[in-house]
């Protein structure tokens, strides 16, 4: 049976993007990664996908008249490759209605606390902020708000007493990493409801 392709986006370092890759290579993920979308020419996930010799498609958002035009410049690439899920790593924007409709329920996006709290930017520094005890990792469908699709899976964290950023951060990174591989792989092998 073929596997499932996927792309993954990703926007930064790309830890999430090199964990998704190692599960697939250790075999505990039954996909091809095909593709790394990425928005910005210097990000160090296109050094990990190079080093996985993974093809990737960069673009500047800035030279296409509208996210329209960029969406449908991707999704061409996309079907290049044969794509059936989007998983968004680390991808800092939001994704349209020309993504979005051709890839419906197909788009799914990790994120760094319990939704539908702290959404956005800066995920754990809110947390932090505000106080909480719990925090943690979800992991949803795709729409077009921000951090608001229908949620998949979600894992609580608790935050210890005068934790740090750097510490919060690495706790959750450690949770992602090992939440996001099992959930794609429910995804993937439609072991999921929908």
């Amino acid at each position: 049976m073929e596997k499932t392709n996927i792309a993954v986006f990703a926007s930064g370092t790309g830890s999430n993007f090199e964990t998704i890759v190692k599960a697939m290579e250790a075999g505990r993920l039954d996909c091809n990664v095909s593709l790394l979308v990425c928005d910005k020419a210097d990000a160090k996930v296109l050094d990990k996908a190079k080093a996985f010799n993974i093809p990737t498609f960069v673009f500047n958002p800035k030279d296409y008249d509208s996210k329209a035009d960029f969406e449908q410049e991707i999704i061409t690439q996309l079907e290049a490759k044969q794509i059936e899920w989007i998983v968004l790593a680390g991808y800092m924007r939001l994704i349209g209605t020309t993504l979005l409709s051709q890839f419906e329920s197909k788009i799914i996006n990790i994120h760094p606390s319990l939704l539908p709290s702290f959404p956005g930017k800066d995920a754990i520094g809110q947390a932090l902020e505000a106080g909480v005890k719990i925090t943690g990792v979800t992991i949803h469908y795709v729409d077009e708000g921000m951090d608001t699709g229908k949620i998949i899976e979600q894992e609580a964290l608790r935050v210890r007493e005068k934790e740090d950023r750097d510490s919060l951060q690495q706790r959750i990174q450690e949770l992602e990493h090992r939440l996001f591989p099992e959930t794609i792989q429910r995804l993937v092998s439609n072991n999921l409801e929908k």
